[in-house]
């Protein structure tokens, strides 16, 4: 499934971003192929709230569609 798929409260890893540009965006914003994070809120025809320890990261619709991810325990 797509990062745009997630559900709020679901414990998901990144799996593969397969755009370079992407994959550039991602990292920037501390997000890389087997980053484990919390879908801590989705905004409705907004951004998807990611969050990895205490640091919350907001990623557009567009970005999260291209962004590879699996639920995890």
């Amino acid at each position: 499934m797509t990062l745009d798929e997630a559900k709020r409260g679901d414990q998901i890893e990144i799996v593969h971003i397969k755009d370079a540009l992407v994959r550039s965006q991602a990292i920037r914003l501390g997000i890389s192929e087997g980053s484990r994070m919390q879908c801590a809120e989705i905004v409705p025809h907004g951004p998807i709230i990611l969050k990895n320890r205490k640091q919350e990261v907001a990623i557009g619709q567009k970005l999260a569609h291209k962004i590879k991810v699996e639920r995890v325990g």
